[in-house]
């Protein structure tokens, strides 16, 4: 069932959870066994998860010995090969303290607009999480190009929960809510709640970040929220480091009600069977 408020996150049945590269890479590496624990916490309660993780690339940046991310489609690719491999180790090693296995699915935004791709992707998701397994989905760098991709993990984790038919979406970020302007700016204040149709031109959510460790920004994740919440998918944006409140419903973070007339999306029709 769809979660129309914060506190239906706590025990919902399933929920998608994205993390991006500057949570859980370099100093921040740390993070992981946070949002693990958060993880297994709602496992216990019965949620399945799905994480949406970025970071591949910018776990290999130190082992690569480069000074920031890639500029050239090569050794970006590379990278990813690379640094997902690592990722998804240190994941697996956290999820070890709790006996929970994880799976690895890397997509493509090809693979979603693809009916029978798309098919095949659900349905090995909906197997894994009847496993009780944890899905790990990332975007496939190392076959990905400039020209078809997602552009970004916020985008892909709102297909994504659309994909699962997940009850909820939370977006993680390095902030603890959206702002009507850049937090650091004088007169900034916290968005407590976006409702379907809400204008929000007059707020100030910046542009695309692209630093040394990956894309995103406030900008990317309300395009992402309106996005999954449009089509029926309530979501939270709130702070990396308050995974677990967020997981328990508790009120934090900008909320972004679900529109209770979706819109119909293909991504939710029914699994094709492979002949």
């Amino acid at each position: 069932m769809t979660v129309t408020e914060r506190e239906g996150l706590f025990g919902c049945r399933r929920v998608v959870v994205k993390v991006g590269s500057s949570s859980i890479s370099g100093e921040h590496a740390w993070r992981i066994d946070a949002i693990v624990a958060a993880i297994a916490a709602a496992h216990e309660r019965g949620t399945e998860v799905v994480l949406v993780s970025s970071g591949a690339i910018a776990t290999a940046l130190p082992l690569l010995k480069l000074d920031g991310r890639p500029d050239d489609l090569a050794t970006q690719q590379a990278s990813a090969a690379v640094g997902q491999n690592v990722l998804m180790w240190r994941y697996q090693t956290s999820l070890d303290r709790f006996g929970i296995l994880a799976g690895q699915v890397l997509l493509t935004a090809g693979d979603l607009e693809n009916a029978t791709h798309r098919s095949n992707a659900r349905r090995a998701m909906e197997r894994l999480l009847g496993l009780r397994i944890l899905p790990i989905v990332n975007e496939n760098d190392t076959v990905a190009t400039h020209e078809i991709r997602f552009g970004d993990n916020d985008r892909l984790a709102a297909l994504v929960a659309q994909l699962v038919g997940a009850d909820a979406l939370v977006l993680l970020s390095d902030i603890e809510a959206l702002y009507t302007r850049p937090p650091d700016e004088p007169g900034a204040t916290p968005i407590d709640r976006v409702e379907p149709g809400d204008d929000l031109h007059g707020f100030q959510f910046g542009s695309v970040v692209v630093n040394s460790v990956g894309t995103g920004g406030a900008a990317t994740k309300v395009s992402a929220a309106r996005l999954a919440a449009g089509a029926g998918v309530g979501v939270l944006v709130t702070s990396a480091d308050r995974v677990d409140e967020a997981l328990r419903g508790e009120n934090i973070g900008t909320w972004f009600a679900p529109n209770p007339h979706p819109v119909a999306s293909a991504l939710t029709g029914p699994i094709a069977v492979d002949r």
